[in-house]
Formats: C-alpha cells, structure tokens, sequence
C-alpha cells in the first residue's frame, strides 16, 4: 500500500480535482497500472458493485431484485451499492447519461423490494479522458415490516461535566442547548441529578432515521411510539455516568447492556481529563468498538480544539490503543468513516462539534444514518434458533401492570405467554413465570428476537424474589449455576500484590457482586500486567455463568479483565423449580 493518511489513502496526481476527491479512494490501492480500485465484492455481506444498471430485460429485472433481497437480508434491512464499479473493485465510472439510467433502475428494484434509496454521494474518476465519468454510493434501505427496525446500541462515555446528556438531549429531542443545560433536563430520571446537573443513573434516549435516511426524533412533539412507527432505523443510546463516584453504574451499562459502539465524548476546553483514559480503557477491554466527539466547541478558539486533537490522537496512536484516528471534518468524511469503522476496529473517527451552536451536529447525524450493523443476518438467525435466555438488567412496580423487567434477550425468541423460569435465587432455585406483555422503545411489541433490549409485564409476580442479575430461561434450558469459577485474568492496575484471599466486585455480563480471590494458580501474589488462572467465590449469592464470557473487577485502584474458564456448577439435585 502507498503512504497516503495513514489510512490507506493512494495519493494521487497533483491537481486541485484529485485532491478533493482523495477520500473517495480511502478504502483503495493502487495496482500496477495505476487504476483505482476498491477491495473485490465479497459474496457475503451487504455491500454489492454495479458496472451499470441500463434498461435490463424482465429477466434480469427480477435476477437483480432477488440480489438486492438477498443483500438487504444481509445488513439486516442495509445494503450500500456501489455504481460504476466492476466485480473486482475496479472504478470504471459512468456517464451522465448511464449514471442516470443506472440511477433510475435502482430506484425501481428498490420500489419492488419495499425499499427506499439515497444517494450517499457522487464522485468523479480521472482517467485524463475528455468525458467525465462518475462513480455513486447508493444506500438502499428497506421500510421495516412488523416492527423490524434495525437497532443499533451506542453507550455514551466521557468525564463528568464533557457535555454527554446535553448532546444527547439536542440529537434526539432537535433543539439546540442554549449553554446552561437546558437540552439535558428531559434525560434525568432522578430530582438530585437536575439539582446536581450530574448523571448517577442509566438512561436511554432514541433516535430514528426513516428509510430515506431523515432523522425522527421527538421534535414535532412525535411520542416514542410515532418514533417507532417511522423509523427503519433506531439508534439507542445509553446514556453512562461520568463522575468517579459512580463508576460501578457505568460498568454495569458497559457490560450489561451490550452495546454495538461507544461513543467518548471529550470537552474541547479540558481535554482528556478525569475518567476519560479509564473509560476509553473500559471500552478496548470489553472490545467495544469507540468513536470520539469533542463538544463545546464553541466555548474554545480553533487552536485549544486543534490541540485538544492532537491529545487525543496521541493517546490513541500510544501502543496500549494501536487505534488510526480519523477526523471528520465533511460529509464525504463522515460517510467514509461510517464504512471504515464497522469494518476496521482499529479506525477511531473523531468528530469535534457544538450542543449550542449546532456546529458539525449533522456529520454526526450522517454518521449515525450510514453506520452499519455490526452482526449479520446469518449470525442473528444462530442465535435465534437456540433455547430462549434473557438477562435481567432493570426491576421496576407499574401501576395497573404490575412487576416489569427490563434487559437483553441474548438469544432465542420471546413472546407474549411464553413460560420461562428465573433465576437463580439466593439458594440456587428458580420460579416458573409467564411473560405477559412486550415493550420495545416505549411501544408495544408481540416478538422479541435475539440480540433485542426490550421490558417485560411479568402481571402479578412478586418483585421481591427478582435482582438484577438474574437470567430468565427457557425450562428445557440446563442453566449452570456456581458459586465459584476459574478465569484467566490479566492484572491491568494494583498498588500492591493481588494474592488469595483479596476481595473484588466482579462484573461478567449483567452480574455484578462482591468475590473473594480462592486462589492464584501456579503462583503466591500478582503484580501489575500480570497473568494469571484465579478461582474466584461470590459472597452473597450463586450467579448464572457460562465459559467464555468476559471478567471485569475492581476494588478501588485495582482493577482486571479475563475471560471464565471453567464452571465449578451447583449440583443438580440443589437446583429446582418452584412454581408461585
């Protein structure tokens, strides 16, 4: 590959036209010819290339519309085609006339299908030839059938005080902040979070595109049910505490919630400060993939934002994070970044912004629109043929409804009347219940699918024998229940040496409790950025585990990630189901 950004850039002739056109190319090389091309189509996935869509024949029409069904399917309702292209990345380009005609087809096959399709942007290829010859990228999205929007979960991370609730509240309620917090108000969930203008709690906010790619949010003074209605894509974001004091709360969000993305938000003005560096190490421990915004951008001359990027890019480029940053600075940028970032993890766009003056909010908005799902179809479909299991992250009493669970169905299929059991209890039981109810962003909902967060009407189940943590299963599920488990764990943090009999609060999942260390395998103590395989025991009660899945603790200025080893389960005849 040619030095380029630093982002696989192929330079091209000097000239004023290829420089502006330099970021079409930003997923290209350069062959020996000195052609540009793009990466060969892949079979699988929801990208396809298209020399030219020019008055097909009946048969090709409906050859084409069964493609495009097929790469809808793909990107779960996404499919971005690329005009102008051949098979094996080259970028012939079209005439006015032919892009026209192609443009036009397309349209048609979308009209078929269901779809809609917007033109991302078009760009010129320089072949020194007299005719200017054009390549588009083409985003087809498909008008969701019953209640089957693409959703996508975006966890907000950054300091306290970085502007994370008040540029949520100006995206997703469509005003502007008017610098003293006002854009905030509608997130808080709690009077001392209003008083304090400090987020202590989880919260979700929504924000919809429909299938033309227009935003849908509350503006219009639309509830979240018309949101829903209208949208064929939702994003949700999580809104996390930034304060030290309640990063418990923000783990919890992080590991529980199973957010697609992350997204820092950094003030301008103070840089990367605080819980900034402990929250992007959360990010790449959980491999979460992270995208940064730089707010208050307006409080700030040009030079403080510049050098508050360059902080960060020097972070970021450091050996811990290996990340290519990538700042965003058009809509050609933010469109680029969008593709890059769900097919490299280590590209880490940076956009800088202001809640109050509305500077560079719709980059955002196109990132967000274009940014595509990061699991596909087929990956959906496994999940959802397995036994029913959801996890439990939220317990609230609704009046006239009764005991209402929230959480993350991590795989199978949930609806209304369906019997499952919960559990465990303190004593390694679980209680048959049925599900009534099904809510998703607020509306109501008849099937629950894998990978979906949604609350569920339990009716008059007793809240008490229900905590957070908890899973609900199908009955013909064998859930393993521990006390104690092995995982191979990496040391990130401690002051002193970690040995047996040191406490922690673990996080796998949605589980969050107090563990004692049992004991350290084939050595006596643990310093930092060591390795090693820890028997760890919880202290309260029994927890739902399975092999595989990832180990965050902490215990002050301790802190260490891994990954569960092996089970040491209750034994079965301890394990039973009672009926309320």
């Amino acid at each position: 590959m040619k030095p380029g950004n630093g982002l696989g850039v192929a330079p091209k002739k000097a000239g004023a036209k290829n420089k502006k056109s330099k970021a079409w190319f930003s997923r290209t090389f350069k062959p020996s010819n000195n052609t540009p091309y793009l990466p060969p189509e892949a079979e699988e996935g929801n990208i396809e290339y298209k020399l030219k869509l020019v008055n097909p024949t009946q048969y090709r029409f409906e050859h084409l519309a069964t493609q495009m069904k097929w790469r809808l399917q793909e990107g779960r309702g996404e499919a971005v085609y690329q005009i102008g292209v051949e098979d094996n990345g080259m970028l012939v380009g079209l005439s006015e006339e032919d892009m026209r005609a192609s443009l036009k087809t397309l349209h048609k096959l979308a009209e078929k299908v269901g779809a809609d399709i917007t033109v991302l942007r078009e760009r010129e290829v320089d072949y020194d030839s007299d005719e200017a010859r054009k390549i588009a990228e083409v985003l087809i999205r498909k008008v969701p059938d019953d209640q089957q929007f693409l959703d996508l979960r975006v966890a907000v991370l950054g300091n306290v005080d970085s502007g994370k609730s008040t540029l949520l509240g100006v995206l997703t309620q469509g005003e502007l902040d008017n610098g003293r917090g006002r854009a905030r108000l509608n997130l808080f969930r709690h009077l001392h979070e209003i008083q304090t203008g400090r987020t202590s709690s989880i919260s979700f906010e929504i924000l919809g595109f429909n299938s033309k790619g227009e935003v849908v949010n509350y503006s219009e003074s639309r509830t979240a049910e018309e949101i829903c209605e209208s949208a064929s894509k939702m994003i949700t974001f999580i809104d996390l505490a930034g304060h030290h004091k309640y990063l418990k709360t923000t783990i919890f969000g992080l590991t529980s919630y199973c957010p697609d993305f992350a997204m820092l938000v950094v003030s301008a003005n103070t840089g990367i400060a605080g819980t900034t560096r402990e929250h992007l190490g959360l990010a790449m421990a959980l491999k979460v993939p992270i995208f940064i915004v730089i707010s208050k951008v307006d409080l700030c001359t040009r030079a403080t934002v510049e050098r508050t990027v360059r902080q960060l890019e020097r972070v970021l480029k450091q050996p811990g994070c290996n990340k290519v940053p990538m700042v965003v600075s058009s809509t050609d940028d933010a469109v680029t970044a969008a593709q890059q970032f769900a097919q490299s993890p280590n590209i880490t766009p940076i956009f800088t912004l202001s809640s109050v003056s509305g500077e560079s909010l719709d980059l955002l908005k196109v990132f967000f629109n274009i940014i595509p799902p990061l699991s596909n179809s087929k990956e959906q479909e496994e999940l959802m043929q397995q036994l029913t299991e959801f996890q439990v992250d939220e317990i609230y009493t609704v009046p006239e409804v009764g005991t209402v669970v929230g959480g993350t169905l991590y795989s199978g299929i949930c609806r209304e009347g369906d019997h499952l059991i919960v559990g465990p209890t303190d004593s390694g039981q679980f209680h048959k219940l049925t599900i009534g109810s099904i809510q998703r962003n607020r509306s109501a909902c008849r099937v629950l699918r894998a990978g979906q967060a949604a609350t569920l009407a339990l009716g008059n189940f007793d809240r008490s024998l229900l905590r957070k943590g908890m899973v609900m299963v199908s009955p013909e599920m064998n859930p393993t229940i521990c006390w104690m488990f092995e995982a191979e764990i990496v040391l990130l943090f401690h002051a002193k040496t970690f040995h047996k009999g040191f406490q922690v609060t673990v996080h796998i999942g949605n589980v969050r409790q107090t563990a004692n260390v049992a004991a350290v395998y084939g050595k006596e103590e643990l310093r930092t950025g060591e390795k090693a395989v820890v028997l760890f025991k919880f202290i309260k009660h029994p927890e739902y585990l399975k092999v595989g899945a990832k180990v965050l603790f902490r215990e002050g200025v301790t802190k260490g990630i891994g990954h569960v080893t092996k089970l040491q389960p209750i034994a079965a005849s301890s394990m039973r189901c009672l009926k309320i």
